[in-house]
């Protein structure tokens, strides 16, 4: 797939998934009010704020990297190459690791239980997804270069040094 075709393919989903997920569903949950429980619940809210920011970084980055190797993230549109590249040297789902991470951060800032709710949701879903249904089909589209890499990077909590691959061919995962 042409890099335009996979930016425009990418920047359209990352609109429509993400967008949904960090912000058309918590604003439905909390209409943006900002509530304060206690005093000095500032400290949380920008500790929030924090969060939020932080945990954009890597669905951001991760969409750029999955353009670089020409795909997109999305099931119908993939990579060819296996994409190990910036944040998936450190976890392979930093998609959705960074997207649960703006959710505490918004529960936070807005003081919603209900947010801690949709976090726990917001991560099993796509936890028995990447199970059920994208571990398997990396296995078969990469074999044994897709299992090096599993057995290298955790899945859900960051490695604190970075995994190269040994071979030349990975470029970042699906």
């Amino acid at each position: 797939m042409r890099r335009s075709r996979a930016a425009l393919g990418s920047a359209a989903f990352f609109v429509v998934a993400p967008g949904t997920v960090v912000g058309l569903i918590p604003w439905l949950i909390t209409r943006w009010e900002l509530h304060q429980p206690w005093p000095y619940w500032i400290v949380a809210q920008v500790l929030g704020v924090g969060l939020i920011c932080a945990g954009l970084v890597p669905p951001v980055s991760a969409f750029v990297e999955f353009v670089k190797a020409g795909g997109t993230p999305m099931p119908i549109a993939p990579t060819q190459r296996l994409v190990v590249s910036g944040f998936n040297r450190y976890l392979r789902n930093p998609m959705y690791f960074g997207l649960v991470l703006v959710i505490l951060g918004q529960a936070l800032l807005f003081a919603s239980a209900g947010l801690l709710i949709y976090a726990a949701i917001a991560w099993a879903v796509p936890a028995a997804f990447v199970r059920w249904y994208e571990e398997p089909t990396l296995a078969r589209q990469f074999g044994a270069e897709y299992e090096a890499y599993r057995r290298a990077v955790p899945a859900w909590w960051p490695r604190l040094r970075p995994w190269t691959p040994s071979g030349h061919g990975a470029q970042g995962a699906r």
